[in-house]
């Protein structure tokens, strides 16, 4: 169960990622050091991360540009054509997403005390390796206790808040196959979201430091 005196006596604490890939695409969720000290959070900043990735300007622009993929094929959710539809597509859009971060990364993960983030693997392990790690990540995540669990949180709370999107899609996009379809493309995008993460530090290294030199020895 939450714990509500957790909840006010503990404050949102600078392990949280605060880094941009890019500088543009928010990286929250992962823990970059594979060698730190495992610290699980704790409700708040359960709660601080959900906040924090929901009303990113990120988030944002994604909604709208999945609305506006939407509209353009008038897919579902199928509100028909038009700048009320859009508006209707950008608010479903944003929804989706603000329930799932939601149910998985605060309700689910704290009251499951499952740790929402992604823990990179790191360039000690093999490139096919580290794919497969990343993406197996979506149904594979720790517990607070730091063990290694079946991710009922992710899975859970990507299944309510698309469960919950029935009461605000239209009557067309609401049905059993709909339903199945964005359960797999929802899997499917956060498994392959998790392999950037995994590899941006590589990146990093290869972009801005490939030019570096260790210093001098001291004589």
């Amino acid at each position: 169960m939450l714990s509500m005196g957790v909840l006010r006596s503990q404050t949102p604490s600078d392990d949280l990622n605060k880094e941009r890939i890019l500088g543009v695409i928010p990286n929250f969720q992962t823990v970059n050091d594979p060698n730190a000290a495992f610290r699980p959070l704790t409700v708040r900043q359960k709660f601080h991360l959900f906040a924090r990735e929901t009303v990113d300007p990120f988030t944002f622009a994604g909604a709208a540009m999945g609305a506006g993929l939407s509209q353009a094929g008038n897919e579902d959710p199928k509100y028909g054509q038009g700048g009320r539809a859009y508006a209707q597509r950008f608010g479903a859009a944003f929804t989706d997403i603000a329930t799932q971060n939601f149910f998985a990364d605060f309700l689910l993960a704290s009251a499951l005390h499952e740790d929402p983030r992604y823990f990179r693997r790191g360039s000690e392990y093999g490139f096919f390796y580290r794919v497969g790690y990343a993406m197996s990540r979506v149904v594979v995540t720790r517990t607070d206790a730091g063990h290694r669990t079946f991710n009922f949180a992710g899975i859970g709370g990507m299944a309510m808040g698309i469960g919950l999107s029935d009461a605000y899609y239209p009557p067309g996009s609401v049905n059993a196959m709909e339903f199945g379809s964005r359960i797999l493309t929802s899997l499917t995008a956060a498994a392959l979201g998790n392999i950037l993460p995994e590899f941006w530090p590589d990146i990093q290294r290869k972009l801005f430091h490939r030019h570096d030199h260790p210093p001098p020895a001291t004589p």
